[in-house]
This record gives C-alpha cells, sequence and structure tokens, in this order.
C-alpha cells in the first residue's frame, strides 16, 4: 500500500483525531490508555509515508478489529496529535514487525 498520512488526512474524512495541538507527552500516554493493542517504535522509522517523531519509546496504537492504526502526528506550528487511521492488513503487519523488542 502506497500511503502519505499528509495526503490523507488533506483528502479524506476517513480518519479520527482523539487529541490535538498538545505536547507529545500527553499523545503518548493517550494511546497507551486508548488503543487495543500498543507496540514502541524508535524515532524516525516510517509509518503511513510520515516520520514519526517524538520522545522515546514512540507508542502506536493498533486496532485489528477495526484495522486502524492511533498514532502520534506532529506538524510544525500545530503541535502534536493523535490520530487514527484505516488501514490494511499488510500495513499492520509492517507496523508491528518494526515494534522494538522489549
Amino acid at each position: 500500500m502506497s500511503f502519505c498520512i499528509e495526503t490523507y488526512l488533506q483528502q479524506s474524512e476517513d480518519y479520527e483525531i482523539h487529541l490535538s495541538r498538545a505536547g507529545f507527552r500527553e499523545c503518548a500516554r493517550l494511546i497507551e490508555e486508548k488503543a487495543k493493542t500498543v507496540i514502541h517504535i524508535k524515532p524516525g522509522e516510517k509509518i503511513l509515508g510520515a516520520r514519526i517523531i517524538g520522545i522515546p519509546p514512540v507508542p502506536i496504537g493498533i486496532d485489528t478489529e477495526r484495522s486502524t492504526v492511533m498514532m502520534p502526528y506532529t506538524k510544525p506550528c500545530y503541535g502534536t496529535a493523535v490520530i487514527e487511521v484505516p488501514v490494511d492488513e499488510d500495513e499492520i503487519r509492517k507496523i508491528l514487525q518494526m515494534g522494538e523488542k522489549e
């Protein structure tokens, strides 16, 4: 799946913003609390066409039943948000493989 999160957010309404204009720690805490499954990745990893930045380890929420990914998304001048977007099973598999081994 070729995916660019920036373009997707501009052209689709099929996503959810759980928190916006927040600090990274607030966003990380929300993902840890709300997501069904949480993996942690290193800052700089690319998910859905965007390099994820934040304080390591960066939490990524995965809901395999709904086929969605919840992630922090930082946009200059706007701060960090927690977005949840639908993705296909291949993308979920790729993201799960990125998870840091604990």
